[in-house]
């Protein structure tokens, strides 16, 4: 491909994708194109599996993780690095994709997990390479959140298998993500696309999170192929989803390097030194290797969305140019400042408790009020700091930002703020908001808290009404849009940064998760917002900053209807009684 055609090509793809994200829009008469309906004899299956891949029991009851403080994630060195053996890849994914409780209500039965997803969906699979350990051949697995195992697909030959063992760091593995877009697509259509990104995010920073709580750091590997992930993965091998239709097959998101923390903090070296040699390993073993299994089908039929095929295709991803592994946060760095510590809390809950226990809530009660000084530490543990996670996890600076819409914080005025989470983006962002605000910094926020109040307002109802007229936007103490350096990112380094936009608002919103749920309150993403309707209240009127996601935070309601039941009560009287 000559130049002016590979131009050509990227330009094009821009275009699609920008097409894609405006298309897909909802607005205040007229919402994105869906079925309109829901189609419950052919609602997908929430767990993939391969029927013939030999399983491997990841160990229950032995989930209490070392008893981290959940304050201890945000404090580098705080957490002793825990070996790698079945026991910890036990809770490593138990806490990033595993179930989190069943709920049930008359006939019906479903499942939670840790990692969020919109309309509990949950189009997101994950894989681990692993070399040999007890156990363990070396190889690719697919986890099983269900049934709490990890399947064989692939068995590394010997040569291969030995040659990694000598280039990788003891204790380190990966872990690859991809998506099925039809299970968000049989529910939400064409904006499909967008929540199996903001799900990706989400699972990218339960994996960076889970693996904090072992002591172990975890960095996306963001120069590889999308092409190349598939083959390492066994997501392009036909023959072993030629039962299942098109929809149902699984397109190759990321890859995350896990190893112990301490040796990460210790490294001399950057981390491509020898994660790129690995990764030419690892395709001569999944090129060499053994395979086995075949995915099941989700559906028996699907609705044909088209436009999510034209999205994923120009956003796919080529090979790039390796980052710095581990970027400098911009944050209290500039001009050999030191960097800051994040604030702390005096909570001890365990960070296991605080991962099981999230929740996305149902609605909020509309009355309850937090102190300014936990609003404060959410926003703090949202910035991003070296070897903290899980902002370490990303390889760029933020681009993600928020218009926040405060209701009910205790020292502070209701209104509307935004929340800069780096000072680069300033003067453009300030630039681009034409709405007559004040920009003002209000006493007693920290002044690394780069939060500006913009205007006085009981900004309720323009909250509910921007999210879909959702009260629970409204009933909280505060929601929030994320606005995302978008347009000119899009075009400057491709269309694949898409996703990549997706996946950090999705993280922000996992922190947000977990904080709410440590201030002893809770939280919910919301994906249903009008999204034209968002950027005219801050007067931003093209396309170089755009809402992605929103979200709300506050008391929760239950529902007393609902009856919770073990995540893993199941497994614990099968495996004890395999005839149960």
């Amino acid at each position: 491909m000559n130049e002016a055609t590979r131009i050509a090509a990227f330009e094009d793809a821009v275009g699609c994708i920008l097409h894609y994200h405006q298309r897909t829009k909802h607005h205040l008469h007229q919402y994105a194109r869906s079925a309109g309906y829901l189609d419950w004899a052919n609602q997908p299956d929430p767990f993939r599996t391969f029927a013939g891949a030999p399983r491997i029991d990841l160990p229950l009851g032995s989930y209490d993780a070392g008893a981290t403080p959940y304050d201890d994630l945000y404090r580098p060195g705080a957490v002793p690095s825990r070996p790698l053996d079945l026991g910890s890849l036990g809770i490593f994914f138990e806490l990033a994709l595993g179930l989190s409780a069943w709920k049930h209500y008359q006939n019906s039965r479903w499942a939670l997990r840790s990692n969020p997803s919109s309309g509990n969906l949950h189009p997101t699979e994950g894989y681990a390479i692993l070399l040999a350990l007890p156990g363990v051949e070396a190889g690719v697995y697919h986890y099983v959140s269900r049934d709490h195992c990890l399947e064989r697909r692939c068995t590394f030959p010997g040569a291969e298998a030995t040659k990694l063992a000598g280039v990788l760091p003891q204790g380190s593995f990966f872990v690859g993500l991809t998506s099925i877009h039809w299970r968000e697509a049989w529910k939400y259509g064409e904006r499909a696309y967008r929540y199996c990104q903001h799900d990706a995010g989400h699972a990218l920073a339960t994996l960076r999170l889970a693996a904090a709580v072992l002591g172990w750091s975890a960095h996306l590997v963001d120069s590889i192929a999308d092409a190349d992930l598939a083959v390492l993965l066994g997501v392009d091998r036909l023959d072993d989803f030629a039962r299942v239709a098109p929809p149902d097959r699984e397109h190759p998101d990321a890859l995350l390097f896990v190893q112990p923390a301490q040796r990460a903090r210790n490294a001399t070296q950057d981390l491509t030194s020898f994660v790129q040699p690995a990764l030419a390993l690892l395709r001569a073993g999944a090129g060499h290797g053994t395979w086995s299994g075949q995915a099941n089908a989700l559906s028996r039929s699907h609705e044909d969305w088209s436009i999510i095929d034209r999205a994923a295709e120009a956003a796919w991803k080529p090979a790039t140019t390796p980052r710095p592994s581990f970027p400098n946060s911009s944050l209290g760095t500039r001009g050999g400042e030191p960097v800051l510590p994040p604030v702390s809390s005096s909570s001890k809950v365990h960070a296991a408790q605080i991962i099981r226990q999230r929740r996305s809530c149902l609605a909020l009660d509309g009355k309850t009020s937090i102190p300014a000084q936990t609003f404060y530490r959410m926003l703090d543990h949202l910035l991003p700091r070296p070897q903290v996670a899980p902002w370490d996890m990303l390889p760029w600076e933020p681009l993600v930002h928020m218009v926040l819409f405060v209701h009910r914080i205790v020292g502070l005025p209701p209104g509307m703020y935004l929340f800069e989470r780096s000072a680069a983006v300033h003067e453009r962002l300030r630039a681009a908001v034409t709405a007559e605000v004040a920009w003002q910094r209000l006493p007693g926020c920290p002044e690394h808290v780069r939060l500006f109040f913009l205007s006085p307002d009981d900004c309720r109802r323009t909250a509910g009404v921007i999210s879909c007229n959702q009260d629970i936007a409204a009933d909280g103490a505060f929601s929030l849009g994320m606005i995302a350096d978008f347009g000119d990112t899009i075009r400057q380094r491709g269309p694949w940064w898409y996703r990549r936009l997706f996946w950090e608002a999705g993280a922000v919103g996992q922190v947000l998760y977990l904080e709410a749920e440590a201030a002893g309150i809770r939280s919910t993403g919301i994906g249903c917002y009008f999204d034209d309707d968002c950027h005219a209240v801050l007067g931003l009127d093209s396309d170089r900053f755009q809402s992605l996601y929103h979200f709300t935070v506050g008391a929760p309601v239950d529902d007393p209807r609902l009856t919770t039941l073990p995540a893993y009560g199941h497994l614990q009287r099968a495996r004890k009684d395999p005839t149960a």
